[in-house]
């Protein structure tokens, strides 16, 4: 069940806009990370009526995880007040683009679901240490703007 908090709908999205879920087992690093930078992505650009953003985990976490909230904190984001939400595979149904973050597709995706699936394949930021977890943010800074340039172009 989707609460509509939990999902970054902007109210200018038309019915033909392009959902895209960033989803991780506990949606307490990498998933929150590619969903911050996807946001900024999104409004930067002007693009809030083309682009939806929805965010999940198989398993939620209480909590995003602290060094996470550190490293995306020098960034300007402020995640210590998101809460880890579940996806499942009835809200998945309603996505165009499922972006996972090294736990693959598999199980999360209906078979009857028919949009497009990629695995980014990165490590875990928990529990390592601060420049490790820079170092994934990075990653997924660049990996979110090439979707971005990818959806949408120079728009």
């Amino acid at each position: 069940m989707t609460d509509a908090a939990d999902v970054d709908v902007d109210p200018d999205a038309d019915a033909t806009a392009t959902r895209v879920a960033f989803v991780c087992v506990q949606n307490a690093g990498r998933s929150q990370i590619a969903t911050a930078f996807a946001r900024r992505e999104r409004d930067e650009r002007g693009v809030g009526d083309r682009i939806e953003v929805v965010t999940g985990g198989t398993d939620p976490a209480d909590h995003v995880h602290d060094e996470v909230v550190a490293v995306m904190g020098e960034e300007g984001f402020a995640l210590a007040d998101e809460t880890p939400r579940a996806i499942d595979q009835d809200e998945i149904m309603g996505v165009d683009i499922v972006v996972t973050m090294g736990c693959s597709a598999e199980g999360i995706c209906p078979m009857t679901w028919r949009g497009d699936a990629r695995d980014w394949d990165l490590d875990d930021p928990d529990g390592q240490d601060l420049d490790a977890v820079r170092a994934i943010r990075d990653d997924i800074e660049g990996r979110v703007s090439a979707l971005f340039d990818e959806l949408v172009g120079d728009d």
